[in-house]
């Protein structure tokens, strides 16, 4: 079974979560009044689907993330998540940044509880979930430890941990290895595609490295063109994407 296969694969049931939501940006244009970043954008992520999105240094790619996340409203246009406009942040999106941004007086599991304690779950189903997701992760060990103890990488397994814990429809990650080594950059990919099996969730995952792009993403949107282009067999590390490659270099 390759990769790809693993967001479908066997004993992926056991980590089922609900469907992935369907976002949608409709004519939007994005940024802050007086300084429009991004104009007359049409994008649709649908329901499971890996989109990463590639483009240069302050073409917007945060600022998209952000208005998914409905902590940005659009300046025109309509964002929805199935259908619905998206007003304000909401629980069913969860978002991971290149920043940890993990609480440093909460333990690790603590951290990982957090969106669990938000939602109202009772205290022994936080800690068996939290649990769980460090477990996933490969963390069950540090659970008591503080973020400062970890390393980059591992700060960084703990967010992801974090994000999923809830079970989000949607996950937003605004390139949350750009920090890293290559090695454990490779070994955040591979860690990533793991986690995601069975979830349903769908992704919106921001980079500036484009055969990240290319090994995580069903499609990769490139901001600046407009252009969608779907990825011939993702999350296979053994798939050559040469061709493919070298035009989203050449358009950006």
């Amino acid at each position: 079974m390759t990769q790809a296969d693993a967001r479908t694969g066997p004993g992926a049931a056991s980590h089922a979560g609900p469907p992935g939501a369907r976002l949608a940006l409709r004519g939007v244009r994005l940024g802050h009044r007086g300084n429009t970043v991004l104009d007359g954008v049409d994008l649709t992520v649908e329901p499971g689907e890996v989109l990463a999105v590639v483009g240069p240094s302050g073409c917007g790619k945060s600022t998209l993330l952000r208005t998914l996340a409905g902590l940005l409203a659009p300046l025109d246009g309509v964002v929805e998540q199935d259908g619905v406009p998206v007003r304000g942040p909401d629980a069913d999106r969860a978002l991971v940044f290149q920043d940890d941004a993990l609480l440093p007086w909460r333990t690790v599991r603590a951290n990982v509880e957090l969106p669990l304690a938000i939602r109202g779950n009772a205290r022994a189903e936080r800690r068996r979930t939290a649990g769980q997701w460090l477990e996933r992760v490969g963390l069950a060990g540090h659970a008591r430890k503080l973020p400062h103890q970890l390393s980059g990488g591992q700060r960084q397994r703990v967010q992801l941990a974090r994000a999923l814990a809830a079970r989000p429809r949607a996950v937003l990650m605004d390139e949350p290895f750009g920090a890293l080594d290559a090695q454990t950059r490779a070994e955040m990919q591979d860690l990533l595609v793991d986690v995601l099996a069975g979830t349903g969730a769908t992704v919106v995952f921001v980079t500036h490295d484009v055969d990240e792009a290319l090994f995580l993403g069903d499609r990769v949107a490139l901001l600046g063109t407009g252009a969608v282009v779907p990825v011939p067999a993702p999350r296979d590390r053994g798939a050559t994407h040469a061709v493919l490659r070298r035009q989203i270099i050449n358009s950006l």
